[in-house]
């Protein structure tokens, strides 16, 4: 068809909809659909010489790629999310030696702990609305792709922790980072959620840094960087669970 009657047809479909109100949502069985976007990057996305995280790592040194996914395991207070907060932008990490980012880099958090003061006493429509300026339908349009439409009103900090991750995925799509820093993404997640996640990054056009303990998130990566004993930061070609 031409596009006359194509936009027509659109027209009619629109109408439609308007009248008959929005569809019921969808049975959860068809699950929580995530499309993380992204720009393209200079080749190397991150670079460290002789980075050294004070008091908790020896130097190391590595570069990461335009579209790497890279995992980061180790104990905890091994320094894996000091690593991933100095790149995020985090001035207090303390460290010495150096590091950069590549050209168009534009790092995402996805913080484990959920904490953004930022979004304390506001619900999940204001949060979209101040920091993307999303209108109510746009807003619980892309809350709905998340099974988040019901917790439109509610505050972010009564949200479930998986519904906190899930939202905060939804923030990183729409501010179209080219490096996400995950920090324990998977921890509250349930299996749904998890699998959503996964299958997002696997789409994702970016580069991802991650760090976790799960062993099942950890197989769609193909690089590992670990923090192991002593302060000692190595990559291997295999995941390594016991430090």
């Amino acid at each position: 068809p031409d596009m006359a009657s194509r936009y027509r047809a659109m027209q009619t479909r629109l109408r439609k909809f308007e009248e008959v109100g929005p569809p019921p949502p969808p049975p959860v069985e068809q699950d929580v659909k995530v499309n993380l976007k992204s720009g393209r990057t200079g080749e190397r996305v991150v670079t460290c010489e002789n980075l050294t995280l004070e008091n908790l790592t020896e130097p190391f040194s590595v570069e990461i790629f335009y579209q790497d996914r890279v995992a980061i395991l180790g104990k905890n207070g091994s320094g894996k999310s000091h690593f991933l907060r100095r790149l995020s932008g985090d001035e207090s990490v303390r460290y010495t030696g150096t590091f950069k980012l590549g050209a168009r880099v534009i790092p995402g958090f996805f913080a484990q702990t959920h904490a953004h003061p930022e979004f304390v006493g506001k619900t999940l429509l204001e949060i979209l609305w101040e920091q993307n300026s999303l209108q109510l339908g746009a807003a619980k349009s892309v809350l709905g792709r998340y099974e988040l439409a019901e917790q439109a009103e509610q505050k972010f900090t009564t949200l479930s922790g998986g519904q906190q991750a899930r939202f905060q995925v939804l923030l990183l799509e729409l501010a179209g980072d080219t490096l996400l820093l995950l920090d324990e993404p998977t921890d509250n997640l349930d299996l749904a959620s998890a699998e959503a996640l996964e299958r997002a990054l696997d789409a994702y056009q970016g580069t991802v840094i991650a760090v976790t303990h799960d062993r099942w998130f950890a197989r769609g990566f193909t690089r590992f960087l670990i923090f192991g004993a002593e302060g000692q930061v190595y990559e291997s070609p295999e995941p390594v669970w016991s430090h």
